[in-house]
């Protein structure tokens, strides 16, 4: 990365961080660019030379969060070799090995998926379980033997389910500590034998 990219990134940087900043205090919808630009130390122009409008930077802002979480994931990577080679217990990501980290940073960025959940075209959701669909839960399920025909529909009942639990949480300001809402997940998503 030459000199004028790694300046172009951290104005970037800066400004992802002045609009989560700024969503602790109000809502997104009354977050002025003038605002963000104040905080983040950049002009008007500069704003409008990264960004077409303020979702943009909200969508770029999502990323950003995912991006840094994502690299604390990079430990527990599962790869495709990896689900078809472990055992089947092995390939439960529903323990607090991995809900934790993750209802942890729904916590820690709360106004920020509040606000995406408010805007799903933002979020993208589906592009990313698509993905993950496809790399990782299907060829899990096809570990567990889950008649294809049926993996899509058992999938979308888990995860619908459980971003449920989770969006109730976030409304509920994260009153509950986040042990007791990951110990629920994986209790709802096991079933009793």
């Amino acid at each position: 990365m030459n000199k004028s990219e790694s300046k172009y990134f951290n104005t970037a940087r800066r400004m992802n961080e002045a609009l989560l900043q700024l969503l602790e205090k109000k809502e997104f919808d009354y977050i002025t660019v003038k605002e963000i630009c104040v905080k983040a130390g950049v002009n008007r122009s500069t704003f409008y030379l990264h960004y077409e409008n303020m979702n943009d930077l909200l969508e770029e802002s999502l990323a950003y969060i995912y991006s840094r979480f994502t690299d604390k994931y990079k430990t527990f990577a599962v790869d495709g070799e990896t689900i078809k080679t472990c055992k089947t217990e092995e390939l439960l990501l529903l323990t607090p090995q991995y809900i934790f980290p993750y209802l942890s940073l729904l916590k820690e960025n709360r106004k920020l998926f509040m606000t995406s959940i408010s805007k799903p075209h933002i979020f993208r959701i589906s592009n990313s379980f698509n993905k993950t669909y496809r790399e990782i839960f299907d060829p899990i399920l096809e570990r567990f033997q889950v008649p294809p025909e049926e993996r899509k529909f058992l999938l979308v009942f888990y995860i619908s389910g459980m971003h449920a639990v989770i969006v109730e949480w976030l409304k509920g300001g994260c009153k509950e500590d986040t042990a007791y809402i990951a110990d629920l997940l994986i209790k709802f998503a096991i079933p009793v034998k």
